[in-house]
């Protein structure tokens, strides 16, 4: 995690205990993104808020708690910080052999992680050493020799090529990249993200055919043409759907009547799945249709967003009657859009899924773009919902996934 508050990084904690190994604190990354909240490497120089972070995790978690840092301009400073680190009682500390102004281009320093690797009884683990030290598997126990580390953390040099784990050597790209994908597509990997990998793995080839078609893809549907992979896409989609419609039908989410508590609130547990919907629509926009048609007010949406996790519930009201999804999102969008879905669902109205539009959408679209085409581009129902990136993964127990791994 990134954290600049102890108690919000305990409360954090104790919210995914259950469910990981253990507890890292990210004190090196660099990015202004990370720095400028207090997070990040900016803690490098604030070794009271170090102690009082990491202590805290300690004493009130029950995983084991780590951390990673970057080295400071000198080594006895770095020394005295790793030593304080140490007596918080963390189970072991990462040391990315860079200083927090330092970048890729620039060597690491495997002198400077010997020296906190033999001055700690803690397990260090050494990162940095992938632009002049990693290259292939042998290169990673070379690193962690040269710099006396208990274990080493690979991070660009497993993007530009993930096969550099295997024993037997480095697979060709093309092979490693076909693979990827077809992984990402079993697993519904956002479509960006994929493409995000692909290109740090073709790096200097991003020139070429394959990389312009790459860099032009706006689909996974779209990376796997470029890659010769469109029947797998297409053979794929077809299981994932029919796996998904199944699961649907025997959830109690699609098999429940919606209820209505005491409040009057009618509740559904539901989710907006942007992958579910047509590119243009979504639940709010056929809400807002289907009002317009029936010369109703506009919805109005009330959100609030919940102070331990920041996630956030929203309660639309349509024709007197309010709605609200009972599982928290992520963000203000994605839950408006939840008790949109609640709202369409509990009237059997059309939610824009994917093969169930509504015509008259379309229609009323098409009839905006022809009466107003620049003004339509700023009507409400015209612009695009929010992408939800959060992946879901619905495989059976026991099941063996068709791609043999590595």
């Amino acid at each position: 995690m990134g954290t600049s508050d102890a108690e919000r990084a305990l409360a954090v904690a104790r919210l995914v205990e259950n469910d990981v190994a253990g507890i890292d604190v990210n004190m090196g990354c660099p990015k202004e993104y990370s720095t400028k909240g207090g997070m990040g490497a900016a803690l490098l120089s604030d070794p009271d808020k170090i102690e009082k972070i990491l202590s805290t995790l300690v004493k009130g978690t029950r995983r084991p708690v780590t951390c990673k840092i970057r080295i400071l301009p000198s080594l006895e400073d770095t020394l005295s910080l790793v030593k304080r680190i140490e007596r918080t009682g963390i189970a072991a500390v990462t040391v990315h052999g860079r200083k927090r102004e330092e970048r890729p281009q620039h060597p690491v320093s495997c002198e400077a992680i010997r020296a906190i690797a033999e001055a700690l009884s803690i397990p260090v683990i050494a990162n940095g050493g992938s632009h002049d030290h990693i290259q292939k598997y042998l290169d990673i126990e070379d690193f962690r020799q040269a710099t006396a580390a208990s274990s080493v953390m690979v991070a660009r040099a497993a993007m530009w090529n993930p096969s550099i784990f295997l024993k037997e050597g480095l697979r060709p790209l093309e092979e490693v990249m076909q693979k990827y994908i077809r992984y990402a597509i079993q697993y519904e990997n956002h479509y960006t993200n994929t493409k995000y990998c692909l290109c740090q793995m073709l790096r200097e080839q991003l020139e070429s055919p394959q990389g312009r078609l790459l860099h032009a893809a706006q689909s996974s549907q779209e990376i796997c043409e470029a890659f010769g992979l469109g029947a797998f896409y297409e053979e794929m989609t077809r299981e994932l759907n029919a796996r998904r419609a199944e699961l649907l039908a025997r959830t109690p989410e699609a098999a429940a009547e919606p209820a209505e508590d005491t409040s009057g609130v009618i509740k559904m547990a539901v989710k907006f799945d942007r992958r579910a919907y047509s590119p243009q629509i979504t639940p709010k926009m056929c809400l807002l249709e289907w009002c317009r048609k029936e010369k109703l007010a506009q919805p109005v949406y009330d959100t609030v967003q919940r102070p331990l996790d920041r996630l956030f519930c929203s309660v639309v009201t349509v024709a007197e009657q309010k709605y609200q999804s009972t599982l928290w999102d992520k963000s203000k969008k994605l839950a408006e859009q939840a008790a949109a879905i609640v709202c369409l669902r509990s009237r059997g109205l059309p939610e824009g899924r994917l093969g169930e539009e509504s015509p008259s959408w379309h229609k009323r679209k098409r009839e905006a773009i022809d009466q107003d085409p620049e003004g339509s581009r700023n009507q409400e129902h015209t612009v695009p919902g929010e992408l939800c990136k959060k992946l879901f993964v619905a495989l059976g127990s026991g099941e063996e996934s068709r791609l043999g791994g590595w």
